[in-house]
This record gives structure tokens, C-alpha cells and sequence, in this order.
């Protein structure tokens, strides 16, 4: 349970990130948690709310607000899923998203690191060296300085994991050696953007033009920690009902009951071409206050309800 010193370090957070967005002319939205379809995703389980689910993401209702003209959109919100607890997780937790048209996972990449840095300093939780904003996490200080370090996945997997990425991911293995290879690896100087996933592991992101064997997808890592993941969106409806056929017959394998999101797939035919990111904000004050659990920067965690 957060101390008044906690919650004012959270609330100071949560300001810095709305007044970073709204200085940009981001608009605020807030879409419903309940919905009655989410998007097909295997390796995440909903949590039901009587015939309909908390979300998951607020990521199909954003998308859908593109769709009808929006072009610069935020939000904080709170997100579900089952079973996920741990050290750096909370089957409630609250997650920042947003999303921008026009835009590539490049430009989107350079706003992630433009926004932390700046909350960080404007939170007055990060320690400013003359050099640029750091923080200290488990015993180490991290420069914020730009510009982070880029990455992509093969070479993250070549270095760190010694097989290649799509190799990895053919031997259904790519989860197991991101977690225990390569990922504790990332973000310890500066942080780093991973970039350019194997396709069968992005499925709402573009494929990239110069290699459509690798998605238009990021994650960003500070101190082994993974904190935003991010996309060039995929517009083709065709191409996404494809991929959403290939996730549920995933989910039904554990005896779920998923329902294509037919609303969200008529309105990509409508959604220019944009970029999107979700960032936990739970994890990312844990770093910047120095916490080593997610418990330790939320207002009442699992157990003290």
C-alpha cells in the first residue's frame, strides 16, 4: 500500500504524462473497460464480466476513434488479465496508450523516449547529472540521454541468445529465450528499443516494406524490463482476419470461446495509416521511484483489499 509520499509520486506522474500529450494537442478518450468482443490474442486471457470481458487493452476502441477522423489520441486507463501476477505484474494494472496517423514505428519510437524523459524530470523522480536525466534501478543508474539504443530482434538474438530470431520463433522457443537470454541483457547503460519481429509474432503490425519476413514492430526495455510495446498498425482487413483466424484456433485449443471482432475489421477499411504504442505506467514509476516490485507503486495491491 502506497505511503502519501507514494501517491504523490504516482499522482506527479500521472499529471506529467497528461501535460506532455496535451501540450502536443493530443486528445484524451476514455472508452469502455466491458466490452462484449476483444481482440483475438492467445497468449493473453481475459478476464469475463458476466457474457462480456474486462479489456485487456483499450486498443480496439482507439482504433475504431481513428477510424472516424481522430488523429492524436491518448489515454490512461485500466487494464485486466488473468493470471498474470509477479514481481512485474498485476492482473489489474494501468496502462498508457496512444496513438498518432501519419506516423511509423520510427517517429513513434522517438516520441516514446521524448515522453519518458520528459515525465521522468517533470515527475522530480528522475536525478538530473548535467548530462541528462538517469535513474537509479536495482543499483545501477541509467542515463536517459539521447538517443536510446536501437536494436532489432535478430541481432538482439544472435548476441544474446545464439540462434536466430526466426529460427527461435520456428521452434516455437522465441518466448522462452526473449525471457531468460535476452531480455534480462537490455537497457542497463541506456535504454533500448528492440525493433523488427518476426511476422508470425506482430500480429496487429504492418509487415516492413524492405522485409516482409519481419513486422513494424518495437518493445522498449529499461534495466532488463520491458515497458511499451508499439507498432506501424496494420490496415489491410483482409490480412488481419487472417491473423486473427490463426489466434483463435490458438485460444480454442485452451477451451476458449473467442468471437472475431467483425465492428473493429469493417472500420481498418476507414483507418489511415498510424502508429501505436501501449506503455505500462506502473512499471515505468516503479523504475523512475526505484521500486523493485510493481506492488510498491500502486494505491492497494491484491492483498491489501
Amino acid at each position: 500500500m502506497l505511503s502519501a509520499k507514494g501517491l504523490q509520486q504516482r499522482s506527479s506522474l500521472l499529471q506529467a504524462v497528461r501535460n506532455f500529450f496535451l501540450s502536443r494537442s493530443y486528445l484524451e478518450v476514455d472508452t469502455p473497460v466491458r466490452l462484449p468482443v476483444l481482440i483475438p490474442e492467445a497468449e493473453i486471457i481475459p478476464i469475463q464480466s458476466e457474457d462480456w470481458f474486462l479489456q485487456t487493452s483499450p486498443e480496439l476502441c482507439m482504433k475504431r476513434l481513428l477510424a472516424r477522423g481522430c488523429s492524436q489520441l491518448f489515454q490512461i486507463c485500466h487494464c485486466f488479465r488473468r493470471g498474470e501476477r509477479g514481481r512485474l505484474h498485476q492482473e489489474e494494472f494501468t496502462m498508457l496508450e496512444w496513438y498518432r496517423t501519419g506516423w511509423s514505428y520510427v517517429e513513434l519510437m522517438a516520441e516514446c523516449e521524448e515522453m519518458i524523459r520528459a515525465v521522468a524530470l517533470q515527475s522530480a523522480a528522475g536525478e538530473d547529472t548535467g548530462e541528462g536525466i538517469s535513474v537509479l534501478w536495482a543499483g545501477k543508474e541509467i542515463s536517459l540521454a539521447s538517443p536510446w539504443q536501437r536494436m532489432t530482434v535478430e541481432d538482439a538474438f544472435h548476441r544474446y541468445g545464439g540462434v536466430s530470431a526466426a529460427e527461435a520463433a520456428d521452434r516455437g522457443m522465441f518466448d522462452e529465450i526473449l525471457v531468460e537470454s535476452v531480455e534480462p541483457k537490455l537497457g542497463w547503460q541506456r535504454p533500448v528499443f528492440l525493433y523488427d519481429y518476426p511476422i508470425s509474432l506482430a500480429s496487429l503490425a504492418r509487415p516492413k516494406k524492405e522485409n516482409p519476413e519481419v513486422a513494424e514492430r518495437f518493445e522498449l526495455y529499461i534495466g532488463g524490463v520491458e515497458l511499451a510495446n508499439g507498432f506501424s498498425e496494420l490496415t489491410d482487413a483482409a490480412l488481419q482476419r487472417q491473423r486473427f483466424s490463426r489466434e483463435i484456433d490458438r485460444e480454442e485449443k485452451r477451451k476458449a470461446n473467442p468471437v472475431m471482432p467483425e465492428k473493429f475489421l469493417q472500420a481498418l477499411a476507414d483507418l489511415p495509416d498510424c502508429a501505436g504504442i501501449a506503455l505500462g505506467l506502473d512499471r515505468l514509476l516503479m523504475i523512475v521511484v526505484g521500486a523493485q516490485t510493481i506492488a510498491e507503486v500502486l494505491p492497494f495491491c491484491e492483498g491489501d483489499l
